[in-house]
């Protein structure tokens, strides 16, 4: 460097000099921050803009984002309560089914449920406020319970006795359809050793007719239940096993072959028997439990339940959807049966009675000895 340009230099403040030492650390921090800045968008980003830092002021919704402001308001929310308690009549017996509406005293809307087996209901999650239960069973006076509860409290009322009524039997507060949703929601936890379906059985004698579309919703339910495809599954296997149907050949294909088929017959056979005629003929599909009487005259009653059904009127009458139901499937079957296994109209009827005996037989076993292996089944009123 000559010696003009070492005076310009020297001329130079003395802040505004840049050497090898000071240039490196910046460019080299320089360098750093782009990179962090190009690796973490998310600080790019905020709310579709590109101007907010690391360090900087953070937009109002990030800030309302953040994991401690979220703790400190959930800490200050409310605790949720439950309210539960039993129903029983004079005598203290529990009374299985009754019904209990519960709102909140300055509200019109309201939650129901119904007593299990051992007459114990319970709401969850509730509010703290004043709480008005409308406590209603068949054949007895409704009686109405008032509670103040508090954030977070589990408050047991106690026990509800209902006394016997001389007036019409009714259910207050409650419409048919929502009763035979209640009733619905407890069949559907009904199942054989924990585990197979019981949904089509009632353990109410005074259950309330189904509406078409929970019949259809509780077919729907069956035949989607993984328990269903893995018993159609186990049937698939067999008929390989014994080469039913052996126009499907063996092998892969040939169970894939016999697997739909089941499923397809099953299908038919609770659509077209549990939901399509039973609405259309206003019939319930259900099997009604006797569970009283002798052993004569339950084994008849079963037995009998086989060609016999409630009509949604109450009256009982021929089961005409299950009848005409087996008939249907094992018709529709013959569409995609290999063509020397299909039954001709003869053996159809020869097998739909088949069908009803069988129906019977499960019926006994339905009477005496199912509800004992299933750890959800209803109780019977009296």
């Amino acid at each position: 460097m000559d010696q003009g340009a070492r005076d310009v230099e020297d001329a130079r403040p003395e802040s505004s000099r840049l050497t090898t030492t000071s240039t490196c650390p910046r460019l080299l921090a320089l360098v750093a921050a782009v990179a962090l800045f190009l690796a973490q968008p998310s600080l790019c980003a905020q709310n579709g803009s590109y101007g907010a830092l690391p360090d900087g002021p953070q937009p109002r919704d990030v800030a309302e984002a953040d994991p401690v402001a979220q703790s400190s308001s959930a800490a200050n929310a409310p605790l949720p309560g439950i309210i539960s308690g039993t129903v029983a009549d004079t005598s203290g017996a529990a009374i299985s089914g009754a019904a209990i509406r519960l709102s909140l005293e300055d509200s019109s809307q309201s939650t129901l449920a119904k007593t299990d087996g051992d007459g114990v209901f319970s709401f969850a999650g509730l509010g703290p406020g004043q709480y008005r239960l409308l406590v209603s069973a068949s054949g007895f006076a409704p009686k109405v319970v008032s509670v103040n509860l508090i954030a977070g409290q589990i408050y047991a009322i106690p026990q509800v006795a209902l006394t016997p009524s001389t007036a019409i039997d009714v259910e207050v507060g409650l419409s048919q359809t929502e009763m035979a949703e209640i009733e619905i929601d407890s069949e559907e936890k009904q199942r054989v050793f924990g585990v197979i379906p019981n949904f089509y059985v009632s353990y109410l004698p005074n259950a309330v007719p189904l509406t078409p579309k929970q019949k259809f919703k509780l077919a729907g339910r069956l035949f989607i239940d993984p328990v269903s495809f893995g018993i159609t599954g186990l049937a698939a296997g067999v008929q390989q096993a014994n080469n039913s149907y052996s126009g499907y050949g063996q092998g892969a294909a040939g169970y894939g072959k016999r697997y739909a088929a089941a499923t397809g017959t099953f299908l038919d056979g609770v659509l077209i028997g549990n939901a399509i005629l039973p609405s259309l003929l206003k019939q319930d599909p259900r099997y009604f439990y006797k569970g009283t009487g002798t052993i004569k005259s339950r084994i008849l009653y079963a037995m009998a339940m086989s060609v016999v059904a409630r009509g949604d009127n109450g009256r009982w009458q021929p089961d005409y959807s299950g009848i005409l139901g087996g008939l249907a499937a094992a018709g529709i079957s013959n569409a995609y049966y290999p063509a020397k296994d299909r039954n001709g109209a003869e053996l159809t009827f020869v097998n739909a009675a088949i069908g009803t005996a069988g129906s019977a037989a499960g019926n006994i076993f339905q009477e005496f000895l199912v509800r004992k292996l299933t750890p959800h089944a209803g109780k019977s009123q009296p």
